[in-house]
């Protein structure tokens, strides 16, 4: 399993690295300062399994890096790491493609939390047909809260849980489901009668 870390502060760059070995220990961890390595990372280590990217890099602007890396690995999943405000930043860097994006002052556990439930994220979902009802008691819970509108703020606390759990939860359901935003999850969720009302 090769994980990628681009982040071009050192210090940063290696917190993560430590979290990810820590999650899979025996994984190859190849890390970068910018995306312009990225190529010959990839010659040398192989594609990555799992991307955590830095927003800012010296060699992006804006959104830049997750549509490169998007084009180029279609199928992985990347995190964003930020210093910017979820507020200012996550509904632009989820439209380009990232997976979650997590502000790089949640703290460990959190960016731990969060960074483990990508990784367990693997392949099983593929194996479902689009018409397969087999999902999990809580994201069942997930489809009834984005259809009574609720954020993600209301839905962690209302079940407890931090918001970027709640963020994995609504990327596996959205992978589960093939879907790319709640209002198609939700649109999905009333054409396949999940849905009572």
């Amino acid at each position: 399993m090769n994980l990628y870390v681009i982040d071009d502060h050192p210090l940063m760059r290696e917190a993560v690295v430590m979290l990810l070995r820590r999650l899979r220990p025996g994984a190859s961890v190849v890390e970068l300062e910018r995306i312009g390595g990225v190529s010959a990372a990839v010659r040398q280590h192989g594609a990555p399994d799992l991307i955590c990217l830095d927003l800012k890099l010296p060699d992006t602007t804006g959104t830049s890096g997750i549509h490169e890396l998007k084009k180029l690995f279609p199928e992985t999943p990347l995190a964003v790491l930020s210093a910017s405000p979820a507020a200012d930043a996550e509904e632009g860097c989820i439209e380009a493609g990232a997976d979650i994006y997590i502000e790089k002052s949640a703290g460990a556990q959190e960016i731990g939390n969060a960074l483990r439930a990508l990784l367990n994220a693997d392949g099983g979902f593929e194996e479902l047909s689009p018409t397969d009802n087999k999902l999990s008691k809580r994201q069942k819970q997930l489809i009834v809260m984005l259809d009574r509108g609720l954020s993600n703020r209301e839905i962690a606390d209302e079940l407890g849980i931090s918001e970027h759990t709640v963020k994995v939860h609504l990327w596996r359901l959205f992978r589960r489901l093939g879907v790319k935003s709640r209002t198609q999850t939700i649109h999905y969720a009333r054409t396949h009668g999940m849905l009572t009302s």
